[in-house]
């Protein structure tokens, strides 16, 4: 019992990361209509942008404080991903008002490849690290009702807490400032929000620094947990499964399905991987989103849509 308890935590610490990167999908869809391909590499553009200038503002400003080296890299990284994020908009998105769906997820595309070159051009393609402060080592709960209790990542611990102070931050934004309606407003109706003078390209700029500084976030804990190399920017991969399940409108529909696909992958791989050969973690979310979308093709979470004829 206290293994399975050990297994379904990981899972857990695994899918509030998974929530993540799956909200930064979610916010752009909901208030611009663009399935965003390039949030995976936001976060790693994010995360060696984060790295790097842990390591170069220290030297230039002479600090010696590691924390706050952190908070400067951090609010650099936040001040270039809202640069990167007004670029996108100015630069692509405006060119392409009423296009096609097909038109936008190509550009979206382009957008990948074209921050996953600049990234390692512009901070180089080596494998660096970020050291936030989190505790490695791990420690044991439930000792008294476990024999030898049960085994916790500290570091997951930390990492998924600050995952779960964002999505309430966020929460909180959407729902009390005069900026979070007005996102709520053009994701509902881009027309009728226009009718009553919201800008949507200020708006679109706006869900874009949104979702690159959750792709920061992602990006600061990943690269702290795995070191920030290109095959961060993978990590998306993992995180679609999670918005297709959730619903693609659906913010908490991404933290569920995160958590779902977060504790289903890591019970099947432990306890059904030795009998089928293993690899299970790898394919799980996205044979589970499979069966889901043939029985609720919006995922749990998204709206129905109905087409009136």
């Amino acid at each position: 019992m206290g293994f399975l308890l050990e297994t379904i935590i990981g899972g857990l610490m695994s899918g509030v990361l998974y929530s993540l990167v799956a909200i930064g999908f979610v916010l752009i869809f909901k208030a611009s209509g663009v399935f965003n391909f390039a949030q995976g590499a936001m976060v790693l553009f994010a995360a060696l942008a984060m790295a790097r200038f842990s390591e170069w503002l220290p030297a230039l400003l002479g600090i010696d404080s590691k924390v706050l080296s952190n908070v400067l890299a951090f609010t650099a990284a936040m001040a270039l991903m809202v640069v990167v994020a007004w670029l996108i908009e100015r630069l692509v998105l405006s060119k392409l008002v009423n296009q096609e769906g097909i038109t936008l997820l190509m550009a979206t595309l382009g957008i990948t490849y074209f921050l996953d070159g600049f990234g390692q051009t512009l901070f180089g393609s080596a494998i660096y690290r970020i050291d936030v402060g989190l505790p490695k080592e791990p420690m044991f709960l439930l000792e008294n009702l476990f024999p030898g209790g049960v085994l916790v990542s500290k570091e997951d611990l930390y990492a998924a807490g600050i995952a779960a102070l964002l999505v309430v931050v966020l929460s909180l934004f959407f729902r009390y400032t005069s900026t979070g309606r007005a996102l709520r407003a053009v994701a509902d109706d881009h027309q009728a929000a226009q009718s009553v003078g919201i800008p949507l390209n200020r708006i679109w700029v706006i869900v874009w620094s949104v979702a690159g500084f959750a792709a920061l976030v992602a990006g600061m804990i990943w690269g702290s947990k795995l070191g920030v190399q290109f095959s961060l920017s993978l990590v998306a991969l993992k995180a679609l499964p999670v918005v297709i399940l959730g619903g693609l409108t659906s913010v908490p529909g991404a933290i569920i399905g995160g958590l779902i696909i977060g504790v289903g992958e890591k019970v099947s791989e432990v306890y059904l991987g030795p009998s089928l050969g293993g690899g299970i973690e790898i394919w799980f979310g996205y044979v589970l989103v499979l069966f889901v979308l043939l029985v609720r093709p919006q995922g749990l979470f998204g709206e129905k849509i109905i087409d009136r004829v």
